[in-house]
């Protein structure tokens, strides 16, 4: 089993960007472009893992901090695929060319895509994402770019059972028939081992690291790459979703995903405090901060089938 991360990375979104996989210090990539997002990113860091690692009999268990890239790997491709990839309100996917290269490079592979919070000190995250963010800075800056060795013929790293039990996040398994409303299963490997146990899409953490996911969920929702990523942001946004926004204004998820998608820059995300309302409830209050406005705000998060999803988001300018 061969164990990587893989990361992208975008100064500006859309800006410079770049893109990595880390498995260790010999065997390691990295690229971007002049322009691009942070998902293109993301989705190209897995792409070029697939095309480096396709000689070996190796499985591979890939590290992302990006649900967007595991969700299309394992969950929209196949939907998209069989409605001429188009999304369910019919408007073309994003990223087309990246996602129609991944499908290609998934069919027949065992992969598993296994979820990591960004930032939270994995090594390998850290690594992928240090390697992403350099790369991207060399396009920036105009200076040489770090490519890295790629998948080089030094040895790889043994990926012991012990090392993988200590990854406790949940398990994704790519899957080319895989209906849209229906969870990934874990699909056995030819040697049943800790990797053929099924892992819940949700588990049990306790209530801080809860609150750390809910704070990255929260800024993913009220970013700008979050509007251009219409399926993404519909994904987050409950049934009955409702919005109390600055000037008396009300939105419903239909109303919203109706709207033409509007950037208003980087999200300065603040959490005050959390209230678990249930164990499938939960209300954070935060302070937001774009530019030189100041909010306070309100959201809450309801999980359905083990999917947090926003219920209702309420937030009015400071001063």
């Amino acid at each position: 089993m061969i164990l990587a991360a893989a990361d992208g990375s975008s100064l500006a979104n859309p800006g410079p960007s770049g893109w990595a996989w880390y498995i260790d210090d010999a065997h390691w990539a990295a690229g971007g472009w002049p322009k691009g997002t942070n998902n293109m990113g993301e989705l190209m860091s897995v792409l070029d893992l697939l095309r480096a690692t396709k000689g070996t009999d190796e499985g591979l268990r890939i590290l992302c901090d990006s649900q967007y890239v595991i969700n299309c790997c394992t969950r929209w491709i196949p939907g998209w695929k069989k409605r001429g990839w188009r999304k369910a309100d019919n408007k073309p996917v994003l990223n087309l060319d990246l996602l129609k290269q991944l499908d290609e490079e998934l069919a027949g592979r065992r992969v598993q895509f296994q979820w990591v919070r960004g930032h939270s000190g994995h090594p390998l995250n850290e690594k992928a994402d240090e390697l992403a963010r350099a790369a991207a800075t060399a396009y920036q800056q105009g200076t040489p770019l770090a490519s890295g060795p790629g998948f080089s013929k030094a040895p790889l790293p043994i990926v012991t059972e012990q090392a993988l039990s200590e990854l406790t996040e949940p398990v994704q398994v790519a899957s080319e028939e895989l209906p849209l409303d229906q969870e990934p299963p874990v699909i056995a490997l030819a040697q049943p081992d800790l990797l053929s146990l099924p892992v819940p899409l949700i588990i049990d953490r306790s209530e801080a690291a809860l609150v750390v996911e809910l704070t990255e969920l929260t800024r993913e929702f009220l970013g700008d790459e979050i509007q251009l990523d219409r399926e993404r942001l519909g994904e987050l946004m409950h049934p009955d979703y409702v919005a109390h926004l600055p000037g008396g204004l009300i939105r419903t998820k239909g109303s919203l995903l109706a709207r033409p998608a509007t950037l208003q820059g980087p999200v300065y995300l603040d959490i005050l405090g959390a209230d678990h309302l249930a164990s499938d409830l939960t209300l954070l209050r935060y302070k937001l901060k774009r530019d030189s406005e100041s909010f306070l705000g309100a959201i809450l998060w309801q999980r359905i089938r083990g999917i947090w999803q926003v219920r209702f988001l309420q937030f009015s300018p400071m001063g």
